[in-house]
């Protein structure tokens, strides 16, 4: 089970602002390039001043309004003829680095260390790497199965940025939840793999 599944019944909350976009002229590439920008800043912001608990609130807000225009992107091209071969792979390699940039502030946030983070920043890219390559070689698509999709991860760092920016400081067995998640999203990996083989029969 993964919050992606949740998808269908948010894009049909969007539907009535992404007609407005496309009524402006707004390229699903342009949301798509917006999307990683802010969060590339918003990373680089939270990793340079991590010390500042106040501001890790912006993480579960961006979080929430980047899985809005993550979906937009989507319907804009699907729905509205904005489909390219470009948008293919701005789609696939911006939420690549837009992740990294948002999990990248914990490295600096106790009791994480940078190894820990360093090794979740990668696994979560792989795991990416694993979905599209179900495109390439399976019969049904891209593999998005979890359970540690990029929905589902967003949730858990947007609640841990939360958590912070209330408390101020994580609790120690926080370290250990990270292993965990570190085990699951190897495990997502795995499972997108088989999965692909499965459906590539």
């Amino acid at each position: 089970m993964s919050i992606y599944a949740l998808k269908p019944k948010f894009q049909n909350l969007l539907r009535p602002l992404v007609r407005k976009l496309h009524n402006r002229g707004v390229t699903a590439n342009q949301v798509t390039l917006t999307a990683c920008g802010i969060s590339i800043f918003i990373g680089v912001l939270l990793a340079g001043f991590a010390d500042v608990p106040a501001l890790f609130w912006l993480l579960p807000i961006w979080l929430f309004v980047r899985m809005a225009l993550n979906a937009a992107d989507g319907m804009l091209a699907r729905e509205f003829g904005h489909q390219s071969k470009l948008g293919g792979y701005l789609n696939e390699i911006t939420d690549v680095v837009a992740d990294a940039a948002l999990y990248l502030p914990f490295a600096f946030v106790l009791p994480f260390n940078a190894f820990q983070i360093a090794l979740f920043i990668w696994l979560a890219a792989m795991s990416e790497f694993c979905g599209v390559l179900g495109q390439v070689h399976g019969q049904n698509g891209r593999r998005y199965d979890g359970p540690a999709g990029k929905s589902d991860r967003a949730f858990l760092f947007g609640a841990l940025g939360l958590w912070y920016a209330l408390a101020g400081v994580l609790p120690g067995w926080t370290v250990w939840v990270m292993w965990l998640l570190v085990a699951v999203l190897a495990y997502t990996c795995v499972r997108r793999v088989q999965n692909g083989l499965k459906a590539a029969v």
